[in-house]
């Protein structure tokens, strides 16, 4: 592919998701009640409803979710780091690109209720998928007791309600940049013929 075969849409598309990455470090070491407030659920459905190549709207945000993790395990989380990566990364991370599918199939058509309804169900689905992979975690603990979690489904269902103020966060993050950058983008598309899908 040459240079003049690249579009305009691709590198204002790949900017969006940069800031995305850079917002979410800047934003980095919020404890609650802004714990998970970052944009990268939003970069996550953004990717995956804008990019015109499917692939592309999993590896640029992957891409940009793990540099993020990179640069903040070795700063402001290094406490917390299990070598280069947190304990059971990889269950957030199936979370993250089950949020891109997500974006890929609801919000095919840009609508402000489309993006609503994707952002929930982003929140609802990381939320189960990362909560389930914290209780399947050798180190998980009930942070009221101190205790491991029990290993049966109240250990689960405890586990699923220490995490609901994390899901609330995440619900409103995804609202919140959602509403960013699709809306700026939508605006851009407008103003500059040269971003719309051909």
């Amino acid at each position: 592919m040459s240079i003049r075969n690249l579009q305009p849409r691709f590198f204002v598309l790949l900017l969006f998701i940069i800031a995305a990455g850079v917002l979410r470090i800047t934003a980095a070491g919020d404890i609650t009640p802004f714990s998970n407030f970052s944009p990268v659920g939003a970069m996550a459905l953004f990717g995956g409803a804008c990019f015109a190549d499917r692939w592309k709207g999993y590896v640029f945000p992957l891409l940009t979710l793990f540099l993020s993790d990179a640069i903040m395990m070795q700063t402001v989380y290094k406490a917390y780091s299990n070598g280069f990566m947190f304990s059971g990364w990889y269950w957030a991370y199936i979370g993250f690109a089950a949020s891109v599918l997500i974006g890929q199939l609801l919000i095919k058509k840009m609508s402000a209720g489309r993006i609503v309804a994707a952002c929930v169900l982003a929140a609802v689905v990381h939320w189960l998928i990362a909560d389930f992979g914290t209780f399947m975690s050798d180190f998980s603990y009930d942070i009221t007791t101190g205790k491991p979690f029990t290993r049966d489904l109240s250990g689960l269902m405890r586990c699923y309600a220490l995490g609901l103020p994390f899901l609330k966060n995440t619900l409103l993050a995804n609202l919140v940049f959602s509403g960013i950058f699709f809306g700026l983008f939508a605006w851009m598309e407008k103003k500059i013929p040269a971003l719309a899908v051909r």
